[in-house]
């Protein structure tokens, strides 16, 4: 049984930084990729990142380009996202997931991921 849990939200001002991270258990992540996705209060949930399990490709949605990176240690079984210049708009619970995605649009599709996590708040104040 896959498990993903995801840690690190919180309140942080305008302009400051959290680390999220997701750690992975029960199953075979080789060929996996692990994404991150975020839901705004009465809003879709929406593509943030995502990296691949073995090559460490990385892809990214345009607004957090520059200011968040993905990465992931295979020995913790662990995808962190380091979010700097945070945003209010950025405020969000984000979700950790994993899938087979293979390249950037099919990253960006929720239906492509088999497990999730419970989510954690990130809120961002002005």
């Amino acid at each position: 049984q896959v498990q993903l849990v995801e840690s690190g939200g919180g309140l942080v001002q305008a302009g400051g930084s959290l680390r999220l991270s997701c750690a992975a258990s029960g199953g075979t992540f080789r060929t996996a990729t692990m994404g991150w996705f975020r839901q705004a209060q009465g809003k879709e949930r929406e593509f943030v990142t995502a990296i691949t399990w073995s090559a460490g490709i990385t892809y990214y949605e345009d607004s957090v380009k520059g200011r968040f990176t993905i990465s992931r240690d295979k020995a913790k079984n662990t995808v962190y996202l380091q979010m700097n210049s945070l945003k209010p708009e950025n405020t969000a619970v984000y979700y950790c997931a994993a899938g087979r995605p293979y390249n950037y649009y099919s990253a960006r599709v929720h239906s492509n991921y088999d497990y999730w996590g419970q989510g954690t708040q990130v809120t961002v104040s002005s």
